[in-house]
Formats: structure tokens, sequence, C-alpha cells
């Protein structure tokens, strides 16, 4: 297998990034038209993870509000004019795969930020990955009665973090 690489994702990598996404997050099925919005409202923040001819992983984000999660599976139908942050919505890459390459992604996510004059970055962390997001600079953030009830969605242990651009 080639060195992974980062390239824009496209409509004809919907069927891979939907077969990625039920293999690592078998517990929180998103349709594939909801993904595909994502890739419409924001293609500069959706990008897959290329080896060879194959998808092995995928990330997808775009501008937000902070402390609101969008609905997991749900449509967004827009994107906020005054948003503050980009929304990690979800990185996933196959085992094989990994090793780095949320680090790359997450910088050239930081890329489109600071040009875009956003100062954050958001995300949920779920499956104990906190870890992992902590040591490419998110934090944690106390969580209100409704981020609360929103994060159950995403289920047992999802913590919501973020990142300040501007202290980086």
């Amino acid at each position: 297998m080639s060195k992974p690489h980062w390239r824009p994702a496209r409509a004809s990598d919907l069927a891979a990034i939907s077969a990625i996404a039920a293999r690592i997050h078998p517990g929180l099925f998103e349709r594939t038209d909801v993904l595909a919005e994502k890739m419409r409202l924001c293609p500069d923040g959706c990008r897959v993870l290329a080896a060879d001819e194959a998808i092995v992983g995928y990330g997808l984000a775009h501008p937000w509000k902070q402390h609101r999660i969008p609905p997991l599976d749900g449509f967004l139908t827009g994107l906020p004019h005054d948003a503050d942050c980009l929304y990690v919505h979800d990185v996933a890459v196959l085992p094989d795969a990994r090793g780095g390459v949320a680090r790359a992604y997450i910088a050239m996510i930081e890329q489109l930020a600071r040009a875009s004059g956003i100062t954050a970055l958001a995300l949920v962390s779920v499956y104990a990955t906190q870890p992992l997001w902590q040591r490419l600079g998110f934090r944690p953030v106390a969580a209100d009665a409704e981020l609360r009830t929103k994060l159950a969605s995403y289920g047992e242990g999802a913590t919501y973090m973020l990142r300040d651009l501007a202290a980086a």
C-alpha cells in the first residue's frame, strides 16, 4: 500500500465513506445523504484518506457555533452565517492506515479555519478517543444540561471538546 494522503472528497467517494463509517461507528449510524450534505455545504472541510486506489479514511468538518452539537444523522439544512468554529464532525480511519493521519487532517482544518477568520475547532470525542484529541490540542468542555442531552445521542462517554486557535 502506498503512503496514505488526504485529498478532497468527491461525491463518488460516498459509498466508501459510508462503508468506513459503518465499520468504525457501528452504533452511531448516519445516512449517506446526511454525509453528502456536509460535503455539499463545506467541500473544503471534507477529505478522504487515499492509499493507492482505496479510500482508507475520511474527515468531515464544517463551520458551526461553539457549544452547539449538530444532531447525529440529522440534516444541517445550512451553515450559520455567524459561525465561530469549524466543527470536526468525524475523522474515521481504518486501523491499518492509522498513525499520524488525524494530525495531518486537523492541520488542514486549522488552516481552513484561519483562512476563514475562525479561531476555534470543535468536536465530540467518542469511543474513549479523548486522549488522542487532547494530544492534538483539544480540551474537554464542561457541558450544561442542553449540551449533555445532545451528547447522550453520541454514546456513553461522549465529550465535547474545543481547540482555541488564537492561543496556538
